[in-house]
């Protein structure tokens, strides 16, 4: 076009927690986006939200509603501390009742257009200087229309309005199915500029929610489906795994394990930034090491934050005096807090917000979580996954060293580490195993893992009294430990074998 200019899309931050990361910027600005989902999938406090955010950044929002009252919103967003009927007052939001009344006959609507509406809406824009409007919802405001080109022609009249009214809009509908048409008339999002889609998953008797942007004209955002939360008192908060980047720093220095015979296991400890991972069955001593990390933070003048999510705080600290351990001293002296939850009282995402929480409150050197298996329950695999990655990078990007514990699968041992191959994601892993011998069940334990760091890679055997762990020497003549079927190899046997290795060195 001759004359005219051209620029790139301007985006308008929502504020609401992680969306930018995933539309890279916000919404495009100016422009209606279409928020399509189920019913329960939290498009209404979506939609508010968007406008309490826009408030409380100076803009003026316009909700516009179809199915519930006024009354009704401002009451149910109370939970989340968004005192509406306060903004009203103030000026810096409006309200366009157009939902049904008790005694309104619902007909059908024949040749009926919103220009009536769409006037009201633009008035309230003016009243309250709007920069965001929400509309909740075009399923109900379209349902008396039975031909679908008059839902189209009067859906593309609203979104021109809008945007000559420049405000930036957000119009919900309802979908039936979490993955088939995208809203009821199967016409809303060809007039959209962008469309959102916010799913509450239903997978394994799990409910998993997730949010996707399925398109922005003419600008980038990420792709694929993001999980996210809906917290009271916070509202919509979204789990971007495309903001965790590989840009932490790596260090050099060495924290104890607890255990000096471990820490020479270890090359002198753990790295002060690496996440460890202690894999063994169940009863084989993996809450003893966490117990004996988290005592190890009194000989570094560490803090040491230990979510537990099977054993309550008195229990843990019970065991910890049995081996020796003084808790109760370093919960006084503030170099260690314990938050014991059960994984079912909340989801994994709510999990993961409450974990970063209480990270950044009480700014610890160590976290130690016990365990990984007892939140795998309450999650779909990749929502499990997608947690481990969440809480691994936001520990390594403080620079704290992380032990997380994880119970396998079967007894004596097996082909995995963990169920959902966890184990790539930790940069140190320590493998317990029970070994059977003679009639006796017995203890071994061997450094699997340990990026950037020579280790001990023979399989000790240990032993757990009234002081703790005690690790002895390296198990001879044995094979199969970790593979559950240990089996002697006779003396001729082993001889042969370090021949052989001899031989291949060239000795």
């Amino acid at each position: 076009m001759s004359g005219s200019v051209i620029t790139a899309v301007e985006k308008l931050e929502t504020g609401i927690p992680g969306f930018e990361h995933v539309s890279v910027g916000g919404l495009p600005k100016g422009r209606t986006c279409l928020l399509s989902g189920t019913a329960g999938s939290s498009k209404t406090v979506f939609a508010v939200q968007f406008l309490v955010e826009g408030i409380r950044r100076g803009e003026g929002g316009v909700f516009v509603t179809f199915e519930e009252s006024p009354d009704d919103v401002m009451s149910n967003m109370l939970s989340f501390g968004w005192e509406l009927g306060e903004f009203v007052r103030d000026g810096k939001l409006a309200f366009v009742d157009a939902s049904p009344q008790p005694d309104q006959e619902v007909v059908e609507a024949g040749s009926y257009d919103l220009g009536a509406l769409v006037a009201r809406i633009e008035y309230a824009v003016g009243k309250v200087q709007a920069k965001r409007v929400s509309v909740d919802s075009l399923g109900a405001v379209f349902s008396q229309f039975s031909d679908v080109a008059t839902v189209r022609g009067e859906l593309y009249r609203m979104a021109v309005a809008l945007k000559k009214m420049a405000v930036t809009a957000i119009l919900t509908a309802e979908r039936t199915e979490e993955y088939g048409t995208l809203a009821r008339f199967g016409v809303e999002e060809f007039v959209a500029d962008n469309v959102i889609i916010l799913r509450n998953v239903l997978d394994d008797e799990k409910r998993r929610r997730t949010v996707e942007i399925l398109k922005f004209r003419g600008t980038d955002h990420a792709k694929g489906e993001f999980p996210f939360t809906v917290i009271p008192g916070e509202g919509v908060v979204i789990i971007p795994l495309s903001e965790t980047k590989l840009e932490q720093k790596s260090s050099t220095l060495r924290v104890t394990s607890g255990n000096d015979t471990l820490d020479e296991m270890c090359g002198g400890g753990f790295f002060r930034d690496s996440i460890i991972l202690v894999s063994g069955a169940t009863g084989c001593g993996k809450t003893l090491l966490v117990t004996a990390f988290v005592s190890g933070a009194q000989k570094q003048d560490d803090r040491c934050l230990l979510f537990a999510f099977e054993e309550s705080r008195e229990q843990l600290f019970r065991n910890a005096s049995g081996w020796g351990m003084d808790f109760e001293t370093m919960e006084q002296e503030g170099r260690l807090k314990v938050v014991c939850v059960y994984p079912e009282v909340m989801g994994l995402e709510d999990h993961l917000i409450r974990m970063k929480k209480e990270i950044r409150a009480f700014a610890p050197t160590r976290v130690a979580v016990d365990s990984l298996s007892a939140l795998e329950r309450v999650s779909t695999g990749k929502g499990f996954r997608e947690f481990v990655i969440g809480i691994t990078s936001f520990i390594k990007h403080q620079e704290i060293v992380g032990l997380f514990s994880s119970t396998t699968p079967t007894l004596l041992g097996g082909a995995s580490i963990t169920e959902e191959h966890i184990s790539t994601i930790t940069d140190s892993i320590l493998l317990l195993r029970y070994v059977e011998m003679f009639g006796e069940m017995r203890r071994g334990i061997t450094v699997l893992k340990m990026r950037g760091s020579m280790h001990d890679k023979g399989i000790r055997e240990y032993a757990i009294d009234g002081q703790g762990m005690h690790i002895g020497a390296q198990f001879h003549g044995i094979a199969g430990i970790l593979s559950g079927q240990p089996m002697q190899i006779s003396q001729p046997e082993i001889e042969r074998m370090g021949s052989l290795f001899r031989e291949e060195l060239g000795e």
